[in-house]
């Protein structure tokens, strides 16, 4: 083959191959049953309000065994005799009671179906013990479950389940939409570990056989994956916040380190309750838990791995220079507490209410701390990491979440852009923590965040958050000079026709607000093509000038 040729079919075939990657990325794979199953809201979870769980289990290390029951209390919303939890298909279900009576149940998959002798009634209250045991599978980003050793050889056990489900290592209704009022969880370990988990520690209890149990009362909403066990020889030193507690978890070689590293949450949990206001947690407390991996936003139990360091495990994040005055781990899993606990989304598709909001609070965080320059460069040193192939909102009730992590980082660039389109901070901030108080506790989708932004600001933002969220492509701006005239001609280009965003150009010392739509507009501008700014620190943009 010629050279040419062959050239020719070379670059063909590595372009095709780009096309072919970019086309798997842009679009999610079928859901599979599984997939289905755990993620619809189908009639047989829809007949039912979860009121509280009371999980009393026994953590075997060296068996790497879990045995015990979820006593799961309900309200049924309508006749019926059926009803979805979910186990994971190699942990063993021991049995499922109603009082003395052992119930049928059906099994597909992760999926556990349960059967009543004769329906329920709508508005009764029911509770059910399901006895459940096996080795759970150690799986997903951080473990699902892990039976591991600390550094110095014992055991170190912590689950981390967000995405994979909670149902990896306990029986529950494994969804975001509904969650329990509040929650009991008892862990039963050798006598010679501590376990840490959620909520507040209300007893400890010998229980004669070289085991000793753990209660803790969580006393607030709180979804399944936030459910956490970290067990281990840990070091334990306290400090408080006014009249909340903030609780330190360490393992004992580690103790001076995390003493100076951990001092980092106070002044972060200050700024948070100032801009997004009270701490949902109080009577529960705070705590910070040394775990193996990187971390999670266990609520009330935040998960750190982060090395005792700044930045993130020891870079430079968002490479602004930024990142390494601060440890990014205690701030974004802690902003958690209000994004993804607090509010959490109902389906993992709308999970940039967690995610984008978290990653937001960090340039909030840095804000407070270090100023409002320092923030504009930490949080624009996000856009080198948003790939924009995906919209970051995708199909419902499939279980499935976006395959780009377009919803941590274009999720924050674009709320940092609509803090820019409000325009006016003490507004701002006030909408924040009107936010934060509207849907506390609350489980929520996309549209009732934006409905609510809507009518507190009397402005139309549905076209704005759509072309974020909804859209794969930036909007961009269309800059056509006419440089004997005078003039310049703008418009957006945008997927959403609606679209019309304000936005701040000219000279950057003395930026001139313009009101484009998807039409074109004409204005008069001293400034030559090469003077004429847009202001993309504020807003995430693309420019093209003609």
């Amino acid at each position: 083959m010629p050279f040419k040729r062959l050239l020719r079919f070379i670059c063909l075939t590595l372009s095709a191959l780009v096309i072919g990657a970019a086309a798997q990325e842009q679009s999610p794979k079928p859901p599979s049953r599984a997939d289905i199953l755990r993620g619809a809201y189908g009639p047989y979870r829809a007949n039912n309000d979860l009121l509280s769980y009371d999980l009393d289990i026994r953590v075997d290390p060296g068996k790497k065994r879990i045995s015990g029951k979820n006593t799961i209390r309900f309200k049924m919303l309508k006749d019926d005799s059926r009803i979805q939890l979910d186990l994971f298909a190699n942990l063993n279900v021991d049995n499922i009671r109603l009082g003395s009576t052992e119930l049928k149940y059906t099994r597909e998959l992760n999926t556990v179906f349960v059967d009543f002798p004769s329906a329920l009634k709508k508005n009764s209250v029911q509770s059910i013990d399901f006895y459940y045991s096996g080795s759970p599978q150690e799986t997903g980003r951080f473990g699902g479950v892990s039976f591991r050793k600390d550094p110095a050889g014992r055991p170190w056990i912590t689950t981390a389940c967000q995405g994979t489900g909670a149902s990896v290592w306990w029986p529950n209704k494994d969804q975001q939409r509904d969650e329990v009022e509040n929650m009991f969880l008892r862990v039963a370990i050798p006598s010679n570990l501590m376990d840490v988990s959620n909520g507040r520690l209300v007893g400890k209890t010998d229980v004669g056989d070289g085991y000793t149990r753990y209660d803790w009362a969580i006393h607030y909403p709180i979804n399944n994956y936030c459910v956490s066990l970290n067990i281990g020889q840990y070091e334990h030193f306290s400090d408080k916040l006014d009249d909340l507690t903030l609780d330190f978890y360490c393992l004992p070689e580690n103790l001076e380190k995390a003493r100076r590293q951990f001092a980092q949450a106070k002044p972060m949990l200050q700024a948070y309750q100032k801009y997004f206001g009270e701490y949902p947690f109080k009577q529960d407390g705070y705590k910070l838990i040394e775990v193996p991996y990187s971390g999670m936003e266990h609520q009330s139990a935040v998960t750190y791995g982060n090395h005792f360091a700044n930045g993130y495990l020891e870079k430079d994040w968002t490479g602004a220079g930024v990142s390494m005055k601060f440890d990014f781990i205690i701030v974004h899993e802690s902003a958690h507490e209000w994004f993804g606990n607090s509010i959490t989304a109902s389906d993992v598709a709308d999970e940039w209410i967690h995610e984008g909001w978290a990653t937001y609070a960090e340039s909030v965080y840095v804000e407070a701390m270090f100023g409002r320059e320092d923030a504009l460069k930490y949080i624009n040193g996000y856009k080198p990491k948003v790939k924009n192939r995906q919209p970051i909102i995708i199909a419902r009730e499939v279980n499935q979440r976006p395959l780009s992590e377009d919803q941590y980082f274009k999720g924050a660039l674009f709320l940092n852009t609509l803090r820019s389109v409000i325009d006016n901070d003490p507004r701002w901030w006030k909408l924040l923590r009107d936010y934060c108080r509207r849907f506390k506790y609350s489980n929520i989708l996309t549209e009732d965040l934006v409905g609510f932004f809507n009518k507190q600001t009397g402005l139309n933002l549905t076209p704005i958050f759509d072309q974020y969220l909804r859209q794969a492509a930036l909007p961009a701006l269309e800059l056509r000079f006419d440089e004997t005239g005078g003039n310049v001609s703008y418009r957006w280009r945008a997927g959403v026709k609606e679209f019309a965003m304000p936005v701040k150009v000219g000279r950057r010392t003395d930026w001139l607000l313009i009101h484009p739509t998807v039409d074109w507009q004409t204005m008069k501008t001293p400034l030559k093509k090469e003077e004429f700014e847009v202001a993309t620190d504020l807003y995430y943009v693309d420019v093209i000038k003609d």
